[in-house]
């Protein structure tokens, strides 16, 4: 990728997306405000791999009544004359299509295969247009791929180095339940806390069982817990689970509360650095509001 293309995507993908951007030293991009469905074919990287047909049809209901409201990223494709490929903006078009339109607005952009699947990862993801292991799997391919380093994608999709971090580490769960997470059956939360678990898929099923917190989850993560009933877990009294549930959304972790008399005690547990670093960055947000 081009030295000034590299700027722009430090800048944030806003600027390489606006079509009034300045890019000098490239060709200039094409802007047409519109084309026909057909001519446009589905980006050969996307990284997103599921539709929910229920979200479509409630974005073709959108579009039915509004129209599409922000062009899609496409580039001409040499191979196929006539034809375009999707950089970004394949669930608009599809939903587009699904409404009966003939023509979609578009940007068109000069890309290189190289450029258009970096560009196409980061707008995915930027846009939170992903499920937890498509996230994941698009931070692995930026690293990978274009040597993004965790401290890079932080600056340039404006999330934490933490959360890149945890994301990625969803990636060494069990297929099952990786799955788990791309159907939406299991929370991020949960996913991170099966993470270190000695029989994650055992807790897996018993999460989805017993419909158990992330910090339940917590709590039965041991060998000796797991199989357990929720009433054999450490849960007291209802005040207290309240507290503790109350904590733990507020700091975005599991935590245990001891109360002992009028005092007590709230054990915030972490099992390494990066996880410690995202307790702390939540304890000054706190302190800042």
């Amino acid at each position: 990728m081009s030295e000034l293309k590299r700027q722009v995507l430090g800048r944030g993908l806003s600027a390489l997306l606006d079509p009034t951007s300045s890019n000098k030293g490239t060709q200039e991009d094409i802007i047409s405000p519109s084309l026909p469905i057909e001519t446009i074919v589905p980006g050969k990287n996307q990284p997103r791999h599921s539709f929910p047909e229920e979200d479509l049809e409630a974005l073709s209901l959108s579009i039915q009544e509004k129209g599409v409201l922000q062009p899609i990223l496409v580039r001409s494709l040499l191979s196929q004359d006539g034809k375009y490929e999707i950089i970004a903006g394949e669930r608009r078009w599809r939903a587009a299509k699904k409404a009966g339109l003939s023509e979609i607005p578009v940007i068109m952009k000069n890309f290189t295969d190289r450029e258009a699947l970096e560009v196409g990862l980061l707008e995915n993801i930027q846009r939170q247009d992903l499920n937890p292991i498509e996230e994941a799997e698009g931070y692995r391919r930026l690293a990978e791929e274009f040597n993004h380093t965790q401290e890079s994608l932080s600056r340039t999709l404006g999330k934490s180095r933490s959360h890149i971090a945890n994301t990625l580490r969803l990636l060494t769960l069990p297929k099952k339940i990786r799955d788990y997470l791309s159907e939406g059956k299991l929370s991020s939360g949960h996913a991170r806390a099966l993470v270190n678990a000695d029989d994650p898929e055992r807790l897996a099923d018993l999460i989805l069982e017993q419909g158990l917190s992330v910090r339940q989850t917590e709590d039965l993560r041991k060998p000796s817990k797991v199989g357990q009933s929720l009433s054999g877990s450490r849960i007291a009294d209802p005040e207290k689970e309240v507290l503790c549930q109350h904590i733990s959304d507020l700091l975005g972790t599991p935590i245990d509360l001891i109360l002992k008399g009028e005092g007590g005690k709230i054990i915030i547990p972490f099992n390494d650095p990066i996880e410690l670093d995202q307790i702390l960055q939540k304890f000054n947000q706190i302190k800042g509001d």
